[in-house]
This record gives C-alpha cells, structure tokens and sequence, in this order.
C-alpha cells in the first residue's frame, strides 16, 4: 500500500478507470457477439442494424481511451467483412 497521498488518490483513480473501462469492453464484446449471432443465423437485417451500434460502440470506446483507435478500426473492419461473408452466401 503506498503511503504517499499522491500515490493513493491516483490508485483510487486507476480503479475506477479500470471498472469502467472493463464494463465497456465486456459491452462491447456483447454487441459484436449479438451482430455474428444474427449473420450465422441468416438475419441480414437485423445483423446490419447490429454493426452500426457495435461500430457506434467501437468509436466511443476508441475516443474515449478504452481502445487504441487501430484496434476499433481493425474490429470494424472485421465485422463488415463478417457480414459481407453472411450477405453472399
């Protein structure tokens, strides 16, 4: 435990940070989990609909610091390729 006050308000700081962070990630998860959900099982519409709020979701995060901007570029990416796959099959 650190002794320095400096040093324990900036702990508390890490950890509410970190419980946020963690929400949105695990969020985040969930609606990219619910748009391949929704491609494998054939609902184009509702897998599109799906894609625009987990890419809504991806650029929050990114903004907001959760995620490194590439990552939420390379996991758009990879969505809209999970879908064009779905919608040509």
């Amino acid at each position: 435990m650190a002794n320095i006050k400096q040093q324990k308000k900036r702990n508390l700081q890490n950890e509410r940070a970190r419980l946020r962070n963690k929400s949105v990630r695990s969020s985040l998860k969930t609606s990219i989990k619910k748009v391949r959900v929704a491609a494998e099982g054939g609902d184009l519409d509702a897998a599109d609909e799906q894609a625009r709020e987990a890419s809504r979701a991806l650029d929050k995060a990114a903004s907001s610091g959760v995620l490194h901007k590439r990552t939420a570029a390379r996991r758009k990416s990879r969505l809209a390729r999970t879908l064009s796959r779905a919608s040509s099959e």
